[in-house]
Parts: structure tokens; sequence; C-alpha cells
């Protein structure tokens, strides 16, 4: 037993690892990496579903909810603490998908570089994406590669 206790514990920890290395999404369609150029525009159906679900109070006060609390931890750490690039991935996440209800956005972060991938229905939305990702404590600098791809009726 005692030989086989640390093998289990590296295999969660080596699971544990796999699952959090994927990139955050601001719904189930966005692509699966910012580098995916493929940018195909969603249905019109999709994104009223999307966002639906992003737009209800419950969804909202949640986001809000999280972005509250971590600022305030960031806070106690006097906010110039080295980030975890998991905990940037999520907050940046939190905050476009409420932010931006119809697009379909992917974060990954790395050492404090955020890259944006997916798409949103106007310019006007993609124009929000780095002040809103730079708005975020630990963000030093944000490359977007996501695209304007408007919905497709069917």
């Amino acid at each position: 037993m005692n030989k086989l206790t640390p093998f289990l514990l590296s295999g969660i920890l080596l699971l544990g690892a796999t699952a959090c290395s994927e990139g955050a999404k601001t719904s189930a369609d966005a692509p699966n990496s910012p580098a995916q150029t493929t940018a195909s525009p969603p249905s019109a159906d999709t994104v009223k579903e999307t966002q639906s679900d992003a737009t209800s109070d419950v969804r909202k006060a949640q986001a809000n909810s999280d972005i509250r609390a971590r600022e305030q931890r960031n806070n106690v750490t006097g906010g110039d603490a080295i980030r975890a690039d998991g905990d940037l991935q999520s907050e940046v996440r939190s905050k476009l998908e409420v932010n931006i209800t119809k697009g379909q956005l992917t974060v990954d972060a790395k050492d404090g570089v955020v890259t944006v991938g997916g798409t949103v229905p106007n310019q006007q939305d993609l124009a929000k994406i780095e002040p809103l990702a730079k708005e975020i404590k630990g963000v030093k600098e944000v490359n977007v590669t996501a695209v304007v791809a408007p919905a497709t009726s069917q």
C-alpha cells in the first residue's frame, strides 16, 4: 500500500494538470484554442441560446461576484503578486462573458500575456476585448486573434 500511494497521488496530479491546460471558453461553441484561425460564424439559434445564458440574472450575479472576490483577494496581496495563468484565464473569460454576450471566445494566458480568439458579432465588441482584459490585475499584454463573424440565419 505504501508503494501504491505515491503512484496514485502522482496520477491524480497529472490528470488535474492536464485538465487545467485547456483554454477557458465563453461558450460551449467557442473554438478550442485562441490560435484556431477558421472562424465559422455561429447560427442565429446558437447565438440566442448562448446570449440567453450569458445575460441571465443568475449568471451575471455569479460572474460579477466571482470578479469582485478575485479583485478583493488581489487587493489584499497588493495587486502585484504573480498571478497563476489559470486564474488570469478564468477572470478574463468571466469579464468578457458578462460584457460581450454574443461572442464565442476562447481565452488563454501564459506569464501575464492573454490571447483571446474566436468570433464576435461586430467591430464594437471586437474593440472591447483588449480594454476589458487589461482591467484584470496581472494582465501585461493582450493578443486578440478574434474576428468579426455575424451570426448566420438558418
